[in-house]
């Protein structure tokens, strides 16, 4: 086999670390882009953040490592030969300010002294701002433990025997995270009896115990048992609670069937009366476990504002977002000074890449600027009227309009969220797919659901509406829906079906 060297001329694709910084950054949200800057800030000595003093008409420049490397050098002559005064000046200065203290410390000062009894501005490490206790200050309504930890820590201030607590462990290790017993007594007793010699009745007698703890209903087998457990921690001066408690112990199949009717037979009360108490048992947690969560609270930060001023919707992004950063001109010169050629390449490295980071951000922003007032231009109807005004948009109608790919789109509308005198929308809400109507137009899915939820929400109580009505009534008003679209609707919004919104009066 004969080797030989061929030239071959053609193109491809090539995604730059530039290009892939810009990508990355623009699908970030707006917390996790608040954390980017914050590491660059710190692995980049050439990003500086602006002070909040600086003027108003100050831009962040990428080019201020040009403006300054030519003016370094300009004066790089003159500096070398002012260099021993100006060095003289700053240790005189210094010594001055060392010299100098806003209170001087006395000689005479007792060796037996504490430093608070000298000087009033004393601060102990423990009073400090920066203490353990203050920085947590702001999450000290968060809850820091899970259902499980806190029954357990319910279970160690209860006077157990060792054998109790082993099966009480055992119980509570069954319970999940809504409060419930998933394992039967039975299984559990099972398990335990040959270890620790136990009788079934003491297994029940464990879980009676744990039912009494916080919250209410917790260890509870089933709703009905759970529903007992929370009527019963109440008063006994709660208006209905006896009548409560007989329809939860003697007619709740009745109760989950709303079959009404017959439950004002059995009962022998009047429809006001029936109401008061099905009233008290609809208060009651059908998830008590629920309470108890170790998750954190998850806080939206809008990316854009959207204001209507002079009859103009005018959109902007949020200054508080991202900080004013801009390239330290001190670090930018000596980057243009010779010197060592590592410190040298090491300072040339870092301003390209600070220039680069400062391209991409400002690129994002002006692509989640163009793409939001895309959507507001669309959607004006939505933010005079509500959901109902609602228009149908899909990605490819932005991507057209600001001559983008839909990959793009989709990156700059995830997570990314529009303060509007409405509330808060993600991106993506505004995005939604159409139903023809009768005159030939289109309506968005968004306003069908409004149109739904605004039917149901008028409805005779005990008179509710199926899918099929609301499908008759949708067609009445032009929009033609099947009945499976109707409860696809309605399911995504969580309404239960009619049956199940029955209620009294």
């Amino acid at each position: 086999m004969k080797q030989s060297l061929q030239l071959k001329l053609g193109q491809s694709l090539t995604m730059t670390p530039q290009l892939q910084q810009a990508i990355r950054l623009l699908q970030l949200s707006s917390l996790e882009l608040q954390t980017e800057i914050q590491e660059i800030i710190e692995s980049n000595p050439m990003l500086e953040v602006n002070d909040d003093n600086a003027r108003e008409g100050d831009q962040p420049s990428t080019e201020a490592g040009e403006s300054t490397a030519s003016s370094a050098q300009e004066s790089n002559t003159t500096a070398s030969k002012e260099a021993g005064n100006e060095e003289i000046v700053t240790r005189d200065n210094a010594e001055r300010e060392v010299d100098s203290p806003q209170e001087e410390i006395p000689s005479d000062l007792p060796v037996d002294s504490d430093w608070e009894d000298t000087f009033d501005n004393y601060v102990p490490a423990s009073r400090s701002a920066d203490s353990e206790d203050n920085r947590q200050f702001e999450q000290r309504g968060v809850s820091d433990e899970n259902l499980g930890e806190h029954l357990i820590w319910q279970m160690q201030m209860t006077p157990f025997s060792e054998t109790d607590r082993a099966i009480a462990v055992s119980i509570i290790d069954s319970i999940d995270n809504s409060g419930y017993l998933t394992t039967k007594l039975e299984d559990i007793h099972e398990s335990l009896k040959d270890e620790l010699e136990i009788e079934f009745d003491e297994v029940e007698f464990v879980l009676r115990q744990i039912q009494n703890f916080d919250p209410p209903g917790v260890a509870a087998r089933d709703i009905q048992e759970s529903m007992k457990l929370q009527l019963d921690y109440l008063v006994g001066e709660t208006p209905w609670l006896a009548e409560a408690k007989k329809i939860v112990s003697e007619h709740f199949n009745l109760l989950a069937n709303r079959d009404f009717n017959t439950l004002l037979r059995r009962m022998k009360l009047s429809e006001i009366e029936l109401q008061q108490a099905v009233g008290l048992i609809q208060s009651l947690n059908p998830r008590p476990g629920s309470q108890i969560t170790d998750s954190q609270p998850e806080y939206v930060i809008p990316d854009v504002f959207v204001r209507k001023v002079k009859g103009e919707w005018k959109v902007e992004l949020n200054p508080e977002v991202t900080p004013k950063l801009s390239i330290n001109s001190i670090y930018a010169g000596m980057a243009q000074i010779k010197g060592n050629a590592s410190d040298a390449s090491y300072m040339k490295n870092n301003l390209q890449e600070a220039r680069w980071f400062l391209k991409s951000l400002k690129s994002r922003n002006e692509t989640l600027l163009k793409v939001a007032r895309c959507i507001v231009d669309r959607q004006r109807a939505f933010l005079d009227y509500g959901d109902e005004a609602m228009k149908p948009l899909v990605m490819h109608d932005v991507a057209e309009v600001v001559n983008m790919h839909e990959s793009t789109i989709s990156r700059v509308t995830t997570k990314k969220y529009m303060h509007t005198p409405l509330g808060i929308y993600e991106l993506k809400y505004f995005f939604s797919s159409h139903v023809s109507t009768a005159s030939g137009g289109e309506c968005s899915a968004t306003a069908i659901r409004a149109m739904l939820k605004k039917l149901i929400a008028a409805e005779q109580r005990n008179k509710p509406l199926s899918d099929n009505k609301l499908a008759s009534l949708l067609e009445k008003q032009g929009i033609h829906v099947a009945r499976r679209t109707v409860a696809k609707y309605r399911e995504a919004m969580s309404i239960p079906p009619s049956n199940e919104r029955k209620r009294l009066i």
